[in-house]
């Protein structure tokens, strides 16, 4: 039988709204989601704090998409540098190679972060440069248990689940063994206090039990985001994390920052450490050290720690690491980042959206709580004034769900976390751009306040 000649595939007219979601549904899995009833946006470009849809229809950005896009979208600075390291003739390096922007990104990243963190693994994400932690955690103490909370989230892959205190976690257990979880020193609703000199006291006393019931001999290391992410944008009482820092001294026990979302000015410093006084001995990082532009994530360690992986094998690696092309983006974010001050735009903003959010609290039952630092915030919503939750531990509310189609309608993209709204815009948000986001959430907020009871 003989064969048709090969034809050249005909160009695909460009896809709507509608074409997209269906195929997508059709052949691709989705993250956190029933993909049945999922009814996710369709978005084909992006440029500073908008996204656009194939229709045109425009969305401001509330929350930098995963909490990542630090300095807005489509950067023409970045894509034109993106553009040049392709014509570079280096895309490609194996981990075990040596190159150029390897070398420049490292001394940038030493000179960047505080104290003596001067040496990076580079990976592909936050969840892996996490597991890589926690690796470099138990081979340098020749310890096995990791201490985290119960308010974190630290990954999807399967130590960084382990470590996740939220309820992401229940489905993806049993897993590895020597995780140990302990309450925050703000739990929803337990209290070490009310002031937070007592829940400073309260809570390292407390914690400290944990680890002589634990046994200090046999604890590498604990994993705290220094600014609590997803589960609440919590930042951590006074006075607590140099406390924490002498704590872990005491016993030998390493602290780890993860800064994947509070890091890159998030929190209105380049690292949200700077803000606390006190210095982790491994730092985590991703998201915002490419705003998303590419996949990449990194591991800082002490001198000290460094030190000892020149005499020891680090039992860690995966083909992407140090991937050239990503630390190439990784150097032009840097660049735009620090000399169009968007840290400093983040700090800046702090007041606008606290003073936004002190306003919606006063006008909407709905609102129990809020907090935010620098550009980093969220809404905490109840079901009574008695400061139940609208929702439930890894649920929903009917409302909840409304008010966020509401949100789509009127052209705000953020994301909700069971009964609290993030309000994470890119760092390069204008003071008009981030009142015109808080105009579109005081409308719906209406509709949560409709189901508040009592």
């Amino acid at each position: 039988m003989s064969q048709r000649p090969s034809e050249p595939p005909s160009e695909d007219p460009a896809m709507d709204s509608r074409t997209i979601v269906e195929l997508c549904k059709q052949h691709t899995m989705w993250s956190w989601s029933k993909s049945g009833p999922l009814q996710p946006l369709a978005f084909e470009r992006a440029e500073g704090v908008y996204l656009y849809t194939p229709e045109g229809k425009r969305y401001l950005d509330f929350n930098s998409q995963l909490m990542s896009v630090n300095i807005g979208h489509s950067h023409p600075k970045v894509l034109a540098r993106m553009k040049e390291a392709i014509d570079g003739h280096m895309l490609f390096a194996a981990p075990s190679a040596a190159t150029p922007v390897r070398a420049r990104l490292g001394k940038r990243l030493a000179e960047l972060v505080p104290g003596d963190i001067n040496s990076f693994f580079f990976t592909l994400g936050g969840a892996e440069a996490n597991e890589n932690a926690i690796k470099a955690a138990r081979l340098y103490t020749g310890r096995h248990k990791i201490l985290s909370r119960y308010r974190s989230y630290h990954g999807a892959t399967h130590a960084a689940m382990q470590m996740t205190g939220d309820p992401r976690r229940w489905a993806n257990e049993p897993g590895a063994s020597g995780f140990i979880r302990v309450m925050d020193p703000i739990p929803y609703d337990f209290s070490f206090g009310t002031t937070d000199a007592e829940r400073t006291a309260n809570h390292l006393r407390y914690l400290e039990e944990v680890i002589q019931y634990e046994g200090p001999h046999t604890i590498a290391a604990m994993f705290v985001e220094t600014v609590i992410g997803t589960n609440g944008i919590q930042p951590p009482p006074a006075g607590w994390l140099p406390g924490l820092r002498a704590l872990l001294d005491k016993y030998g026990i390493l602290l780890v920052c993860d800064e994947v979302m509070c890091g890159f000015g998030r929190t209105g410093k380049l690292f949200a450490f700077e803000h606390f006084g006190a210095q982790p001995d491994i730092l985590t990082m991703a998201k915002g050290l490419t705003s998303s532009y590419v996949p990449l994530g990194a591991m800082g360690v002490t001198d000290k720690i460094a030190a000892h992986f020149r005499d020891n094998v680090f039992w860690g690696g995966l083909t992407y690491n140090a991937h050239p092309f990503c630390l190439a983006v990784a150097e032009a974010v840097l660049d735009v980042m620090l000399e169009e001050d968007m840290v400093g735009n983040a700090a800046r903003m702090q007041h606008v959206m606290l003073a936004e959010m002190a306003a919606l609290k006063a006008r909407h039952p709905s609102v129990r709580d809020f907090r935010a630092i620098g550009l980093f915030g969220a809404i905490e919503l109840q079901k009574d004034r008695q400061g139940t939750r609208m929702a439930p531990y890894n649920g929903s509310h009917p409302a909840i769900d409304r008010m966020m189609a509401f949100f789509k309608q009127e052209g705000l993209f953020t994301i909700s976390h069971w009964w609290t709204l993030m309000c994470n815009p890119p760092l390069s948000i204008t003071e008009a751009e981030l009142r015109e986001g808080f105009a579109v959430i005081d409308r719906g907020l209406a509709i949560t306040d409709e189901a508040v009871e009592g």
